[in-house]
């Protein structure tokens, strides 16, 4: 399974940890008979190798482990969640439920009072889902960055996995961005998330062990109740390429509208493939459309493909921006928005730019969209 947990844990685990995904090159691709054959094969092999305890856990995060993190037990975190309850459920995807939660002394004696999200992995996905857990428990306790979900811990009993996160009380930018009843983002606060983002991605990509997030879309990046924006959701999170090597190859995963169409036709990943994802969001951003909506007419329905040939016409993206801001955004503001994204979203992944001259490019807008608003209250 390739070494690209090389240097992250001992290099006799990484055909264990190499991927929360099992990786597969598209230009050597076996049959899908072949395929589901080596994946059986490697099943088998692994299912006595993954850690299934928090000792064995411990024993691999010390490889690499920066952050401290508290191993709950299952009986903890059904007093953290209440039994579980329904109405302490936050939300869920493929891998199960997140629920919210609050630990303190009561729980387990020395714990500070704190909200928490506990996001439990679905056991009928048992073995695909410890996998991303891990993936999840080792990036996250080795990544420390204020863009960054803080992991508070985590439970590894029998069947049980969970993960415990800071709670991030505004929720996710999805949420707000396509909500019909919460009060639509302003522009400023669009910009905010925008730069936030971006600080965390460039961590990620300049990092001593660089890390590609392969799943940056607006469901992952979190908001705390400043609205200020963390990823979270490091699954399908890939160790960067090292030495000479120009990318990673693995089996193609993400979320369809955000992927980099090289990375879809190639397999092959790289920062640029998160690049492209941060132009889609920024897209959403600026448009309130979602980046794969069956709604629309067909030409429409992916944003970035619909979008991309408008972003250099200043008067056609005025008219894209998103309605529910009535108008009220820094105009200067929007076209180097939209400018930033044509970049983002070049097809050649060479010519996009690296995330932390994004970041530079991003930062400017806070200011702009500042001095507008001062402008605009004057003249009322």
């Amino acid at each position: 399974m390739g070494n690209c947990w090389s240097g992250i844990v001992p290099s006799s685990l990484n055909r264990v940890f190499s991927n929360a995904k099992s990786e597969s090159s598209k230009t050597d691709s076996p049959s899908k008979k072949e395929e589901e054959e080596r994946e059986k094969e490697e099943k088998e092999r692994n299912k006595f190798e993954l850690p299934s305890n928090p000792k064995e856990v411990e024993h691999l995060r010390r490889h690499s482990a920066t952050n401290p993190l508290i191993a709950f037990t299952f009986e903890e975190l059904r007093k953290v969640t209440k039994n579980f309850r329904h109405d302490s459920v936050l939300g869920g995807g493929g891998f199960g439920r997140v629920y919210k939660g609050f630990i303190n002394e009561e729980i387990r004696e020395g714990l500070q009072p704190l909200q928490v999200a506990v996001k439990v992995h679905d056991g009928d996905n048992s073995f695909q889902g410890h996998r991303e857990w891990l993936a999840e428990v080792i990036f996250l306790g080795q990544l420390s960055h204020p863009n960054l979900v803080k992991l508070v811990g985590y439970c590894c009993e029998n069947e049980h996995r969970m993960l415990i996160y800071e709670f991030m009380p505004k929720g996710s930018v999805e949420s707000h961005l396509f909500s019909r009843v919460l009060i639509p983002l302003a522009w400023s606060t669009r910009m905010k998330i925008a730069l936030g983002a971006a600080k965390g991605l460039a961590f990620l990509h300049e990092a001593e062990k660089p890390v590609i997030y392969r799943d940056f879309k607006t469901s992952n990046i979190l908001l705390d109740e400043e609205f200020n924006a963390k990823l979270s959701d490091f699954g399908l999170a890939k160790a960067g390429p090292v030495g000479e090597k120009s990318h990673v190859s693995t089996r193609i995963m993400g979320t369809y509208g955000y992927a980099a169409p090289e990375y879809i036709m190639t397999g092959h990943l790289t920062a640029m493939s998160d690049v492209y994802s941060y132009g889609v969001v920024l897209l959403e951003l600026l448009t309130g459309r979602k980046s794969l909506d069956k709604s629309r007419p067909v030409r429409e329905q992916t944003l970035a493909d619909w979008a991309f040939p408008l972003l250099t016409q200043k008067k056609k993206v005025l008219a894209i921006v998103d309605p529910r801001l009535a108008g009220d955004y820094p105009v200067k503001a929007v076209h180097k928005t939209a400018m930033l994204a044509y970049h983002c979203l070049n097809k050649n992944p060479k010519a996009r730019p690296l995330m932390r001259d994004i970041v530079a490019s991003v930062e400017p807008l806070q200011v702009l969209v500042s001095t507008e608003l001062s402008s605009f209250l004057k003249l009322k």
